[in-house]
């Protein structure tokens, strides 16, 4: 259906929910993660490639044998490995990451990582507020 002058464009529901006439609703590519950070030696280096609001992304490349020691973060995450193998420390439990496999950890749950080869993450942030 095109526009007149005294008819304005209809527009069609979203099938996601998203009202289509809401001007913050958007899409946002980010092409080749694992292109945007390079393992280090010796170091675990982190790179924010993402920040909407509700979420963010941040690459982080290790080294083998580089450690995150336990923390937490402020809302829940969920951790992707693109290239290597990381060990994940978490609710009592390690579970080792490779690409290909999700880790979704609750809000304020401790964990560890551990690069058990050169590895790149992808740490997706889902900040509901």
């Amino acid at each position: 259906m095109s526009a007149t002058p005294s008819q304005p464009a209809r527009l069609r529901p979203s099938m996601l929910g998203v009202d289509p006439a809401d001007a913050s609703a958007h899409m946002t590519a980010v092409d080749d993660l694992a292109s945007l950070v390079a393992v280090q030696p010796e170091s675990t280096l982190s790179r924010t490639v993402l920040k909407e609001p509700g979420s963010r992304i941040v690459m982080f490349a290790f080294d083998e044998g580089q450690v995150l020691t336990e923390h937490t973060a402020a809302m829940p995450v969920l951790l992707m490995v693109l290239e290597g193998r990381l060990a994940i420390t978490a609710d009592g439990r390690t579970e080792e990451l490779v690409p290909g496999g999700v880790i979704h950890l609750g809000t304020r749950l401790p964990h560890a990582v551990e690069a058990l080869e050169p590895s790149k993450l992808a740490l997706i942030m889902l900040d509901h507020r």
